[in-house]
């Protein structure tokens, strides 16, 4: 698969503003060439929220896409996931995500959970060009950021009240949300599987999903029910 990037501006939203920036820091404080961070919002489902740059946005929307990868699997299992060398990944864990980035010369993942208690917010991935671990002091510092991350969050929820329950309207872009409930109407089904279709219609055009989404919104793109 061929990795597009685009020119995106940086978004208007407070939370996203930092969050952004919260990601530049981390490549600037950590041996990161990339950092990108996606909530949980809507059925579970994974929205990118704010990267490092382009590229990281990349890499981050990717997983979202195929629904495969670090961030994907520390969401679920509530830990960590810490990929010192992408070469060590076996062909069945990650098989088209694992070879999409290191084709983008990427060597190493690093995928932190942002979670309070039993509510999962979301995760920040760290993306390195050489294989390597992280030392101790590095991945205490890159739990500090992904604390820094959650707090960010909650002070992002707590403005705006119930609205934004579980990152629901935070998980930008808000296109991406807006683009699934119609698709649901559309397909008569679920918000999953409303996401589910717009994940695969991007995967087979290789097309970014917040531009899938904006042709879903201006109504130049329709999924039927079958």
């Amino acid at each position: 698969m061929v990795i597009r990037v685009s020119m995106v501006p940086r978004p208007s939203d407070p939370v996203v503003s930092r969050l952004g920036r919260l990601c530049e820091r981390a490549v600037v404080s950590l041996p990161a060439a990339g950092a990108g961070l996606s909530v949980v919002a809507r059925d579970n489902q994974f929205g990118l929220l704010a990267a490092a740059d382009e590229a990281s946005e990349r890499l981050e929307e990717l997983q979202l896409v195929l629904g495969e990868g670090p961030c994907i699997d520390a969401a679920a299992a509530r830990r960590p996931v810490l990929i010192a060398d992408l070469a060590q990944v076996g062909p069945t864990r990650w098989p088209m995500y694992a070879d999409a980035v290191r084709d983008a010369g990427i060597g190493a993942i690093f995928a932190f959970p942002l979670q309070v208690g039993a509510a999962q917010l979301g995760v920040l991935d760290l993306f390195r060009a050489q294989p390597g671990p992280l030392s101790a002091a590095e991945l205490s510092h890159a739990f500090g950021l992904a604390d820094e991350a959650v707090s960010i969050l909650l002070d992002g929820q707590e403005r705006a009240g119930d609205e934004l329950s579980s990152g629901e309207s935070m998980a930008g872009p808000v296109e991406l949300f807006q683009a699934q409930g119609m698709v649901m109407i559309q397909i008569g089904g679920t918000l999953a599987e409303a996401m589910a279709r717009i994940r695969a219609h991007a995967y087979a055009e290789n097309r970014r999903l917040v531009d899938v989404a904006r042709d879903v919104i201006a109504r130049s793109l329709r999924f039927d029910q079958d």
